[in-house]
């Protein structure tokens, strides 16, 4: 079904940026119109314009739209091979180069399952108390889903046996991560094409998010994390992800997925 609209897309666009700070220029565009037009189809709304109107209007409309675009899917220790070898290699190597006290910052976080994905994974190497991850996404609601702590059995599937008993509380059909790990863990609002981008990190992760973003956009994303990166940091990236001319922008690959800073 082809979606008529009173204004056309390039207005559409202008109108999000304003109200959002989100510029939709940055994602790949006929996977994203396609994606809005449904969620306007499913609301009865004919019209960028009068859905514009009911943005500026509805809160729940404009939650539910910056929700949508944002596509969120996570999961705990998403790809475990790749888990598996931060575990045993990129975390000693780390803590060996920086110290015990770690810059870790987890961009594009979702609903906190590569955060405390983090903590868990470094609570193997270092005491609970010394582990701080700074993780961010552009989404408020689920920033607030992060901070509540509750995820169902498929979303943990991959945790670790000893890690899930250690950290997980069954509450109904529901698993809650123990506060502890989530004390770990400070939450902020960040939007990786606009804002401005903290520094001196050693450890960076942003994995399977870069993917919708047009490749201008992903390149500025990979030059701005390549700044913020400390000397010998890492870029820890997704299994659907490369940064194809990581050698142009100064990244030394250590295998597919993990990118450093040279010292």
């Amino acid at each position: 079904m082809v979606l008529t609209m009173a204004y056309d897309y390039e207005y559409f666009k202008r109108e999000v940026l304003a109200l959002t700070a989100i510029d939709l220029n940055c994602y790949k565009e006929k996977q994203m119109k396609r994606r809005i037009d449904t969620l306007i189809m499913k609301h009865g709304i004919v019209g960028y314009d009068k859905y514009v109107h009911g943005l500026r209007t509805d809160r729940a409309l404009f939650e539910e739209f910056v929700n949508y675009i944002t596509i969120n899917v996570s999961e705990f220790y998403r790809n475990p091979e790749q888990w598996k070898l931060m575990d045993e290699q990129m975390i000693p190597e780390l803590i060996g180069r920086f110290g015990r006290h770690l810059k870790i910052w987890s961009a594009a976080c979702s609903t906190g399952d590569e955060p405390y994905s983090l903590v868990m994974a470094f609570s193997r190497h270092l005491p609970l108390s010394d582990i701080r991850i700074y993780a961010t996404d552009l989404d408020k609601q689920v920033i607030a889903k992060a901070k509540l702590g509750l995820y169902s059995e498929k979303s943990i599937a991959a945790v670790p046996d000893d890690l899930k008993r250690k950290y997980f509380t069954k509450i109904g059909a529901s698993y809650k991560i123990s506060d502890e790990v989530m004390s770990r863990v400070e939450f902020r609002e960040h939007n990786l094409l606009k804002d401005p981008y903290p520094a001196e990190y050693d450890l960076i992760v942003c994995r399977n998010v870069l993917i919708y973003f047009t490749e201008e956009a992903k390149e500025e994303v990979f030059r701005k994390f390549y700044k913020a990166l400390a000397k010998g940091g890492v870029l820890f990236i997704g299994s659907t992800e490369q940064i194809i001319n990581y050698k142009e922008i100064g990244y030394e690959r250590k295998n597919s997925f993990f990118y450093q800073k040279p010292v």
